[in-house]
This record gives structure tokens, sequence and C-alpha cells, in this order.
């Protein structure tokens, strides 16, 4: 059945996806949208789904690299979004996966009454980082690279191309300054208040996993308290849940204000 069209998608693309999830009924644009993505809201007679698409090259590759994660996860105890498809076109990428009920930590936070409200939720995003980090490395995901020279290798590629905020001088000084190696364990990759879900007050679920592999645990734990540096209380909150590792001042300027200005 032809679905009532709200934007650019057109017949040929929703019989592509209705292949993976089965008639569409409805088309929804939500208000709150990434950088790197339009999302849309799709709705079934039995469910509900979210289609990313990207256009520019550098992102429609992570989000490739995002599908590729989420279908390695498919059969593991890990909280994502569930893959249900990818469809590479011509000009577009179209990544189709499973609607999480929840909004974002940072939204949770924005719209908590109280400090008590906003110090329990980042008790919990540090219990549940905490978790991620303890948990067993995920056999599809193992690799034998060091993270951080892949991560820098990377960098380096982004400079020669002019496609990054990072300096050749920031990513000479990273390069001459690497921290302490420490062992690798599952990370998120890009482990923001943007991108967990809470539900009753309690972060439970990853979203946006392209960088999800096994890597240094530092820069999920950088990114993750970025926001925070300067409020004592949701640090301390965050360390209430948070147990394994306190990062050093040096060890967050490191991850937050060097290797993540090439991302």
């Amino acid at each position: 059945m032809k679905v009532n069209v709200v934007d650019e998608l057109e017949q040929q693309l929703i019989e592509k996806i209705e292949e993976s999830i089965g008639e569409i009924t409805k088309i929804h644009i939500p208000a709150e949208q990434g950088w790197t993505s339009t999302v849309r809201q799709l709705f079934t007679n039995e469910s509900k789904y979210i289609l990313k698409t990207s256009t520019e090259e550098r992102y429609r590759i992570w989000l490739k690299t995002e599908a590729q994660v989420l279908k390695k996860l498919l059969h593991e105890n890990i909280p994502v979004p569930k893959f249900h498809g990818f469809i590479d076109e011509e000009d577009r990428s179209h990544l189709i996966m499973s609607y999480e009920k929840g909004i974002t930590l940072r939204k949770a936070l924005a719209t908590s009454a109280t400090l008590e409200e906003q110090c329990s939720l980042i008790t919990s995003f540090g219990e549940f980082l905490h978790h991620f980090h303890e948990s067993s490395p995920i056999q599809s995901l193992q690799h034998d690279k060091n993270w951080l020279n892949e991560q820098l290798r990377i960098a380096e590629f982004y400079v020669g191309q002019g496609n990054t905020d990072g300096t050749k001088q920031l990513l000479e000084h990273l390069v001459l300054n690497k921290p302490t190696p420490v062992q690798q364990t599952m990370i998120h990759g890009d482990c923001t208040i943007d991108n967990v879900l809470v539900t009753d007050g309690k972060v439970h679920k990853f979203i946006d996993v392209a960088g999800m592999t096994v890597g240094d645990p530092r820069f999920d734990e950088a990114l993750a308290i970025r926001k925070f540096t300067d409020h004592t209380e949701y640090i301390q909150s965050f360390y209430e849940g948070y147990k394994r590792y306190k990062i050093t001042n040096e060890e967050l300027a490191y991850f937050d204000e060097g290797l993540y200005e090439f991302f």
C-alpha cells in the first residue's frame, strides 16, 4: 500500500525498506536531529523503527560502520538498537533499526526538576559505563591493533584531507605525548550525554554506535564527563557509579581536548 510520504523519501525506497520491516503506515520526522544524518520514525501496524539517512561521504562511511556494528551485536547482550537493514544508494545511505524508548541524557538533565534528580541520573550513567567497560569483549569486535595508534593514523588521514577541526600541530603533540597504555576494553567510542538513552530515571541504552569496538576506556570516560568538569556535584555523582578508574586531568585533556578534535 502506498504510504502518505511527508518528505523526499521516494516510493521505490519505501518499498525496499518494507522488505525488511513490513508495510509502512506512517513516516514522521522528529524535531530533534543529529549532525551527521537525518532521522525518521517509521511506523508499521506491528512496530516502530528508526531510519537514519546520510548523504556526505564521510558520514555515509560512519553510517555503514554503525550498521556493521549493530549487525555483529544482534545476538549479543549489549544494550543497543536492533539492526534491521542497510541500503546503499548512489548518493545516500540508509540504516534501519529498532526504535528505542527513552530520551537522551542531555535532555533528561535539562528537564530534571532538582539537583538531586540530575545527580542520580549521572550516577546511573557512571554505573552503566562501568558495567560496560567491565564486560567481556565481544568476539566479533576483537582485533589485534592498538586502538589509540589506529585513531592517530585515522586523524592523520583526516588532517591530510582537510576534513577535521584538529590541526597538524595538535596531532604531532598527541603522537609525542601518548598516555601510558592501559588494558583495552569494550568502548562506545563517542560516549557523550547525547549518545545514551534514559528511561525511568536510569541510563539504559547506547545509541550512535559506529565507534563501538575494543579500545582505550579512558576515551569513553573523558567524553562522558566532558560537560561536567566545572560541576563538582556532577563529577562526584559520576564516580559514585563509575568506580573502575578516575581519569587524570592530563588524560582528560589528551582525549577530550586533543583526540576528540579530529572526530
